[in-house]
Parts: C-alpha cells; sequence; structure tokens
C-alpha cells in the first residue's frame, strides 16, 4: 500500500554538536498539502530540514522510525529528484554575471553555472516554467542585476524546473526590504497552482496565507501546536512559541502581531 505522507517521523532525536535539536518528534506531512513550519531562531526549523535532506540523521531506537518518500531506506538520488530546496545559501554559489535563464536551465543538471549543450527540449522547460511565474522579463539579466525578491523567484523557478513532488523553502522572505518580501510571498502563492506542494519555513508570520493547509509550531525542537491555521494562529500559542506578550490579528486574509504592554 503506497502512503499518503511523504514524511513521517515518530518519536524522532537529533543532535548536532553535542546538543539534542530535534526532540521525540511525532509528525506527518502528506502529499496533498501545503504547510508552513513557524517557530523561533533555534526552534530546530532548519534542523529538521537537514533531515529530510539527509545531513543530519536521528538516533536509531526500537521506538523510533523515519519514512521519507514511503520508505525507510532512502535513495539520495530519488530523494534529489522528488524535493527540491531553496535557501539563502544558494545565492554566494552563482556566479553574479549567470543570466536567470542559465540559471534556471542549471537545475536541470544539478548544476549552478552555465550549461553549454543545450538542447530543444531544456529551452522548452526553462520558458514554460518562466511563463508560468510570469518573470521571463527577467530572462537576459544578469543574477547581480537582480532586486534581492527576485534572486529568490529565480532560484525558486531553478527549483522548480525539476518537477518536484515537494518544494522546500527556507526562510524565502529573510533580509528582504518590504516590497521584495511581498513580491515574494505573492509568487509563491501564484506557486498553489502548480502540481508541487510546499513546505514553508519560517519565523515570520506574514507567510502564513491562504494557500498553506496546515501550520506547525516548532520550539525547542517540539511541535507545540498543529493544524488548521485559523484554530492554530492566536494570542495563547503565539506567547507560547516566542515567549513574549503578542496579540495576533488577521486583516484581508493575512497575519499580523504586535507586542502587548508587558503587565
Amino acid at each position: 500500500m503506497i502512503s499518503k505522507f511523504w514524511f513521517e517521523a515518530q518519536n524522532i532525536n537529533c543532535f548536532k554538536g553535542g546538543f539534542r535539536v530535534i526532540k521525540d518528534l511525532n509528525l506527518k506531512i502528506s502529499y496533498s498539502e501545503n504547510v508552513i513550519l513557524i517557530g523561533p531562531n533555534g526552534s530546530g526549523k532548519s534542523s529538521l530540514i537537514e533531515v529530510i535532506n539527509r545531513n543530519i540523521y536521528p538516533v536509531k531506537t526500537k521506538k523510533s522510525k523515519l519514512k521519507i518518500l514511503g520508505s525507510e531506506l532512502i535513495n539520495l538520488w530519488e530523494l534529489r529528484k522528488r524535493i527540491s530546496t531553496v535557501n539563502n545559501d544558494i545565492k554566494n554559489r552563482i556566479n553574479p554575471n549567470l543570466h536567470v535563464y542559465d540559471l534556471i536551465l542549471s537545475g536541470l543538471y544539478g548544476r549552478y553555472c552555465y550549461i553549454p549543450n543545450k538542447s530543444e527540449r531544456d529551452l522548452h522547460e526553462v520558458e514554460n516554467i518562466m511563463k508560468n511565474m510570469d518573470i521571463s522579463y527577467l530572462s537576459k539579466k544578469n543574477f547581480s542585476y537582480l532586486s534581492d525578491g527576485e534572486k529568490q523567484i529565480s532560484l525558486i523557478a531553478r527549483a522548480l524546473i525539476k518537477k518536484p513532488d515537494i518544494l522546500i523553502l527556507d526562510e524565502p522572505t529573510a533580509n528582504l526590504d518590504y516590497k521584495s518580501k511581498f513580491f515574494v510571498i505573492d509568487k509563491i502563492n501564484e506557486l498553489s497552482k502548480l502540481n508541487t506542494k510546499i513546505l514553508c519555513v519560517t519565523h515570520n508570520i506574514s507567510m502564513i496565507t491562504p494557500i498553506y493547509d496546515r501550520v506547525i509550531m516548532l520550539k525547542s525542537g517540539r511541535v507545540i501546536a498543529e493544524g488548521n491555521q485559523n484554530k492554530v494562529i492566536n494570542n495563547k500559542n503565539l506567547n507560547k512559541l516566542y515567549g513574549i506578550n503578542l496579540e495576533v490579528v488577521k486583516e484581508n486574509e493575512f497575519w499580523t502581531i504586535k507586542r502587548l504592554p508587558k503587565e
């Protein structure tokens, strides 16, 4: 029987540098849902991405279990093909003079450089993804000339060209100004029309838009709340998550928070 979950963790614990970064994690994520994982810095969000990408491994016990893409025996080639991750470190690997068109095409080869021998099929794939994401106007621009928001969307397009089942976005609006941040959020919302499902990992509550079927709150390596966003996003859970007195408000389908005075 084929599992409906692409990620299944049961009682897993992970360590980095002698510290336990994932604690007794029980979590399932299905192929049919867009999920946003939210938590403060140091909550274990990046560590969970490393678990998914097989960069760190859980401690094996009789009570623990980890399945990715329905299997405990995880094929790294299949993993790289079916799960694409975009993080902010990628920007440092790219030649600043590389055209956006060639950057996106390089995703078909798992590289970050100019690909000299392009097939007609490759060209069609690049043109198609740029058209679907409405970024064809960036095609001939050098990567270094892009705004921070355009850089992020170009990297997302590069990740999507392989048509993965799952797209992991690691802090996609980190260090962006307001214009770039909202540009990226709007583009991510448009991705919900594609077949690829999104796991967005962030500390920023304004990232939580209607495309997300489920919100997971992570603190100190543990899930403290999860479910539908209208159920999970409330003052009590956010105060617990961030450890300060906050008030959350939803206006025009966007969540905002403000800090309340100390009692």
